[in-house]
């Protein structure tokens, strides 16, 4: 939609403009620039403030700087068991109104546990917001912790797990396995819904202090994105949020990597599957280097449409199977992670097709396109399907892409700015870079290699 409205405003431009002056016209244009206002409260909370009039609606995002692998070693599962605390009620709200007061004023709301960060939204029509900012900072203020609670979400969570991954085929497969795996520091490798135990063993005060600390203004991000006045909106921040006390914040711990040198090789056994599935990762570059950005094209050329080489190669060409998922970060995107990833893709495929045949597949498709290279044209392809998908990202939901993109680049990076550089970084990629960047992480020495071993029985056709 925001396309549109800038192809509009262009055909404007173009009707009072001479020849020279459309030309530089049309070269600002094609670039979409994010609104920014950013600052923070005295006591840390960080805002961000992106007005956009298109559509009489708000949403209002709240990042915590908790997430699965940054959560205490003697706290496991406490990231995602706060994920669903945080809707049990508040100084002012009981349980269960908070979920009331955004549905019956016509919005909707979620949340969730990513790598590094805790996320709450609500969408709501633009007059209420002054209401939805309120009751946000009403329990950022304070949660109401009480056995009662307690012990009701250690069930819904424990009850989570066994619905979604231990009793689903391929439960787990690879977003949670994978890590688990490919991963040697404890804070990228352990199970990130937590030890059933841990959450048992949890008390009051456990659960106390984890929210003192992390849940504190200073841990955490606000973003309002869409149809809102930017000093009214400010004082209303203030207002609701600026007496909440910040707290002390542990130091982030060391999640670091060894670089990988040889090729890891696991089978799960699963009782439930009934064909055999295999996901392949490879370790990326670091964040927001130029080998970062190569290895989103990378994707976008390899594994992201029909299009893609293994899609071509696997699906087409060979039958091997239906499809190819893959991408940077199962979690969300390739840009709200903020520590070691993989890039990675998977699929399912028949008994009578071996691991070895697809892997020999995909070793010849990556050892091809090293040998060719990539090309600018293939380059310029992969740039228009990028530049697609971030554009998708950043207006889906009414500006909740955006709202993450901002909340993310404000808690990793003290700037939210960073929204507007994505497409110039992509565009800075040579086919020297991204043909560097094959040879140093599409190597079989970079990759970790899970299978899954089906004990299900076929369905009976």
């Amino acid at each position: 939609m925001k396309l549109k409205f800038l192809s509009f405003g262009l055909a404007l431009v173009l009707a009072a403009c001479n020849s020279v002056e459309n030309t530089e016209v049309e070269a600002e244009a094609t670039e979409f620039k994010v609104p920014v206002d950013y600052y923070k409260l005295d006591n840390g909370l960080k805002v961000i403030l992106s007005q956009d009039k298109t559509s009489p609606t708000v949403v209002v995002a709240v990042y915590y700087n908790i997430g699965f692998r940054i959560e205490p070693r003697d706290r496991t599962g406490f990231a995602h068991l706060f994920e669903h605390m945080m809707f049990q009620g508040s100084r002012n709200l009981g349980k269960g109104e908070f979920i009331d007061l955004v549905q019956k004023n016509g919005g909707v709301l979620n949340g969730s546990t990513r790598f590094d960060f805790t996320n709450y939204f609500e969408i709501m029509p633009a007059h209420k917001l002054e209401t939805i900012l309120w009751a946000d900072a009403d329990r950022m203020k304070g949660l109401a912790i009480n056995q009662d609670n307690l012990t009701n979400q250690q069930g819904v969570v424990k009850n989570e797990v066994k619905v979604n991954v231990l009793n689903q085929p391929y439960g787990g497969f690879p977003w949670l396995d994978m890590p688990q795996y490919a991963n040697e520091n404890w804070y990228n490798a352990h199970n990130f819904y937590g030890d059933l135990e841990d959450l048992d063993a949890a008390t009051l005060e456990d659960v106390q202090s984890f929210f003192n600390t992390y849940y504190s203004p200073n841990n955490a991000a606000l973003s309002v994105v869409g149809d809102f006045e930017i000093e009214e909106t400010k004082a209303m921040i203030e207002k609701y949020f600026g007496a909440i006390p910040r707290a002390e914040i542990p130091a982030m711990p060391d999640i670091s990597e060894k670089v990988q040198q040889e090729e890891l090789f696991f089978e799960k056994e699963d009782k439930l599957a009934t064909k055999p599935a295999i996901a392949l990762a490879y370790d990326m570059p670091e964040r927001n280097s130029p080998e970062y950005y190569a290895m989103g094209l990378l994707d976008q050329i390899l594994v992201q449409g029909d299009n893609s080489l293994l899609h071509k190669n696997l699906v087409k060409d060979k039958g091997y199977t239906a499809g190819v998922n893959g991408g940077i970060n199962y979690l969300g995107n390739m840009f709200n992670y903020n520590g070691p990833m993989q890039w990675m893709f998977d699929l399912t495929h028949d008994a009578d097709v071996s691991a070895d045949s697809i892997l020999a597949t995909v070793d010849k498709t990556i050892a091809e396109l090293e040998r060719k290279g990539v090309n600018q044209e293939m380059l310029d392809k992969a740039m228009i399907k990028i530049r697609s998908q971030l554009y998708d990202d950043l207006g889906q939901f009414f500006g909740l892409g955006r709202a993450d993109l901002l909340c993310s680049f404000a808690l990793f990076d003290d700037n939210p700015q960073r929204i507007n550089t994505i497409e110039s970084e992509f565009k800075k990629i040579t086919p020297e870079i991204i043909n560097q960047t094959i040879k140093n992480y599409l190597r079989k020495t970079n990759r970790t290699i899970l299978t899954v071993k089906p004990l299900g029985e076929e369905p009976n056709s």
